[in-house]
């Protein structure tokens, strides 16, 4: 509970950027919102739930990718599966292709639900073999390579080997007609 406040202290300009730009996106009377939350989970099975490490950004990618699978299907939308994580800290952008700075750590194929009307949801554990600051999440359309769908940026998260941090990545689509 207390290393949660902590973190939620933290953690205040992820916060405040949510708060003043806005946390979803709206197109077409639908609002799209992106939410990744974070459990640490210590080499010693100690666990410790960060709550939610960010709300946005979908990338421009991500939404062409969207439009080419309804327009043709030579995409597969359900591929947005694969979870990343880095250690850069430049901030999120529509425009972002790839990690700031990957943290060389296999990306991890997610457990895909449906957990309500409108939800699509991804979890997704990734361990950790060297000590590392992890302050990015990615989630990708592919093992390697592929089209990243959300990056998200947060405050530091210092990981051990043997730690592991399982990501929960929600996208909620509400229609406002």
């Amino acid at each position: 509970m207390i290393a949660k406040a902590l973190y939620g202290i933290k953690n205040w300009k992820a916060h405040a950027r949510a708060l003043f730009l806005g946390d979803s996106v709206t197109a077409g009377g639908v609002t799209y919102q992106g939410t990744l939350n974070g459990t640490l989970i210590r080499g010693n099975g100690e666990t410790t739930d960060l709550g939610v490490l960010s709300k946005r950004v979908v990338t421009t990618a991500g939404v062409a990718f969207m439009a080419t699978d309804f327009f043709d299907g030579s995409t597969e939308i359900t591929s947005f599966d694969w979870h990343a994580a880095g250690t850069g800290v430049v901030a999120e952008n529509i425009t972002d292709t790839a990690m700031g700075t990957d943290s060389a750590v296999s990306r991890v194929s997610g457990s895909a639900s449906n957990p309500a009307g409108g939800q699509y949801r991804s979890v997704a554990t990734l361990a950790f073999v060297s000590a590392l600051a992890i302050t990015e999440h990615g989630l990708f359309s592919a093992s390697t390579v592929g089209t990243l769908w959300d990056r998200s940026v947060f405050s530091a998260i210092n990981v051990d080997n043997g730690d592991s941090i399982q990501f929960t990545y929600t996208l909620t689509c509400n229609s406002n007609g």
